[in-house]
């Protein structure tokens, strides 16, 4: 399928699943929608942790995409949506129409998923993607730069690299800084505060063998952690791993 393929399916809910592997060669998307209040704060905190957060599209007017996807609805071409409330995920839904408001900010923010391609065409294998799962997440110590009242740690998704291709998993991510670019560390996960790579805290677990290293990226469920515990009044996430899929290829964002 080509990604406005997808996305049709997606608005009909016939597609619900994690989008890691799914249109080979588009750079998918993270999104977070807000309260204009918190709008021009968040914007400045992504700016200032752009590893973490690179937003790519800000959508202050409607719902649709003007530069990634033009046209695209905003509202129901996510496989699925997570409601916030006070912090507290109150609901994961396939459509947030019921929950729009005019004053909702939409931010899409690069995602690690649009690398992903790249690192196949270069002979790493991923398993999320072989064994159709969604990847493994993790919440860290890495602290970001607190800016406007926004604060708090990264979220890092982790994949296991053979050992001999950790340095070419490095060298070919690091050629897409919008999409995270290349890992922020290189096993020893205690060293960021993951106590238990068995179990991670979003996304499925992902065996890692012993001729492997697991690498980790800034991942774009960052921005959901930070709202969770700043308790913000409300707010509206992609659900991770289900990714809003651009008409943008991935070698447009190569540099």
């Amino acid at each position: 399928m080509c990604p406005k393929e997808l996305r049709a399916k997606i608005a009909k809910g016939e597609f619900t699943r994690p989008t890691a592997g799914e249109c080979p060669g588009y750079i998918q998307m993270n999104m977070v929608a807000l309260p204009r209040a918190y709008a021009k704060d968040f914007e400045a905190f992504a700016r200032e942790n752009s590893k973490a957060i690179p937003v790519l599209e800000v959508i202050e007017e409607g719902y649709h995409s003007n530069i990634l996807a033009p046209e695209a609805n905003i509202l129901n071409e996510i496989p699925k949506y997570n409601i916030l409330r006070d912090g507290v995920l109150v609901e994961t839904v396939t459509d947030m129409t019921p929950y729009y408001t005019p004053d909702l900010v939409f931010f899409l923010i690069g995602c690690s998923f649009s690398f992903e391609t790249a690192l196949i065409e270069n002979g790493m294998a991923l398993r999320h993607v072989d064994e159709q799962k969604n990847v493994a997440m993790y919440r860290t110590n890495v602290a970001l730069k607190p800016v406007g009242g926004f604060s708090g740690e990264m979220v890092v998704s982790m994949r296991p690299i053979k050992k001999e291709k950790v340095a070419d998993a490095c060298v070919v991510t690091s050629h897409f800084p919008r999409m995270h670019g290349s890992p922020i560390h290189v096993g020893y996960p205690e060293m960021i505060g993951i106590q238990d790579i068995t179990h991670p805290d979003y996304g499925d677990a992902i065996a890692i063998k012993e001729d492997e290293i697991p690498l980790f990226w800034p991942c774009g469920v960052t921005p959901q952690n930070v709202i969770t515990q700043m308790k913000l009044p409300f707010a509206i996430t992609h659900a991770p791993g289900h990714m809003f899929v651009t008409d943008k290829r991935d070698s447009e964002y190569y540099e």
